[in-house]
């Protein structure tokens, strides 16, 4: 909030509601009280406490209003509805990826595209809208710093149906030009980078180490097989469509047709099945969680680290003037000319005093911008669905995806739609 009361900056994230007791189980002794956590009473009524205190927990039920009913809305807007009743898989992604095992669809993450990430749009942006109806009202000049996904959907449509302000923010492209300096054994600041094209599909258009192209040692490092075990993924398609991508291999390998599925060319890319993937996870979770907790039983003083997430380098330039170029999601309006307007892309942007200014990029490469248009066909659909509350839409851009296409038939596609409609009536 800027010194004379207006609001500057909205922050937006949204992939799963808190676990009501997951905190408290990972918790020291002598926190475990005064962490966030929901208390359920025998009679069925849900308490939250928090660092001493103690309310009625109903009403955090309004954080999981995604998709539902107005009546329904209503109901938790008023206290009516239990926390822990709000949705399935409100608290874990794991329920959303079971639906579609059960058809063979193996979704490495499953939030931003595909069956998890369009189904998981459905609930997510009707509320991000709603934020973005009282922006309009109450503060028409602050930004929306978005980090909620399925990212390229949300913006895509706050963009359409809002006039507010908005820029999508996630760390694959920072994060995935640190790794290319390690795998070129250069500092990272002697790299620079232009990159461009969507969320998580945006493209290495130009690798360099002290002003010289540098992807041909880029290809070299390839040889090392610990660099190759990495990244296959992203390896494989730099070897095929000529660039490296932002997105991890892990979570790239869903968003194109060639790398799930089939077990043996799952093993021969080093990609694990969801349910395995997602128990590793949970395991550095806790390790993570651990290690926290060694750090506040400990005497020595607590040491806040600044990481690369753009948000705070964002309000910093916008309250400060200092000028930074950024990676981030936004319109585009004539950005990325062989793709289609109006569409969310991930740009190059200047920041400074007066916003987020988006750079021009042209054409990508042709083969770059194709890959891209599969997905953006997908999320083209779920906007539609999600402004026209047109389940057909919603059905027609899973038929669209690239890695659920190549798995199902067009009619085992619709059931299974339908089979995640019907597990969530409140939504849809």
């Amino acid at each position: 909030m800027a010194g004379n009361g207006a609001f500057r900056f909205v922050d937006a994230d949204g992939h799963v509601l808190e676990h009501p007791t997951r905190y408290v189980d990972l918790a020291p002794e002598g926190f475990k009280e005064r962490i966030w956590h929901i208390e359920t009473k025998d009679d069925g009524s849900e308490w939250l406490h928090y660092n001493g205190d103690v309310g009625t927990a109903n009403g955090m039920a309004a954080a999981g209003v995604a998709g539902m009913s107005a009546e329904r809305r209503e109901a938790a807007f008023r206290g009516e509805l239990l926390y822990t009743k709000v949705a399935p898989a409100a608290f874990e992604p794991g329920p959303r990826l079971e639906d579609m095992a059960t058809d063979g669809i193996d979704q490495a993450v499953g939030d931003t595209i595909g069956p998890g990430g369009v189904i998981k749009g459905l609930r997510t942006v009707p509320v991000l809208l709603e934020v973005c109806r009282d922006m309009e009202e109450l503060c028409p000049q602050a930004w929306l710093l978005n980090y909620t996904n399925p990212m390229a959907i949300a913006c895509w449509a706050i963009s359409d149906a809002t006039s507010t302000r908005t820029v999508g923010l996630c760390h694959s492209v920072q994060n995935t030009a640190h790794r290319l300096a390690e795998y070129i054994g250069a500092p990272p600041e002697d790299i620079s980078h232009w990159t461009a094209g969507i969320n998580h599909m945006a493209w290495f258009l130009r690798f360099e180490r002290d002003g010289q192209d540098a992807y041909p040692e880029l290809l070299a490092s390839m040889d090392d097989q610990r660099n190759y075990a990495r990244d296959s993924v992203r390896f494989e398609v730099m070897r095929q469509f000529g660039y490296f991508v932002s997105e991890s291999s892990r979570h790239m390998s869903e968003y194109t047709p060639y790398f799930r599925g089939a077990s043996a060319r799952m093993e021969d890319f080093n990609l694990a099945p969801f349910d395995v993937d997602a128990r590793e996870r949970e395991q550095r979770g806790e390790a993570h969680y651990a290690a926290i907790q060694r750090e506040l039983e400990s005497d020595a003083p607590l040491r806040p680290v600044r990481t690369n997430e753009y948000a705070a380098y964002i309000i910093d330039s916008m309250e400060t003037g200092t000028t930074r170029v950024v990676n981030v999601n936004v319109r585009n309006e004539g950005l990325i000319t062989n793709l289609p307007e109006g569409c969310c892309v991930e740009v190059p942007c200047v920041v400074d005093r007066l916003g987020v200014h988006p750079c021009h990029v042209g054409e990508l490469p042709a083969q770059c911008a194709a890959l891209i248009q599969t997905n953006v066909n997908v999320q083209r659909l779920a906007v539609k669905a999600i402004l026209e509350a047109d389940r057909e839409a919603a059905i027609h851009a899973v038929m669209l995806d690239p890695l659920t296409s190549s798995i199902l038939s067009l009619a085992d596609i619709r059931a299974m739609v339908e089979e995640m409609f019907a597990a969530q009536p409140d939504y849809f």
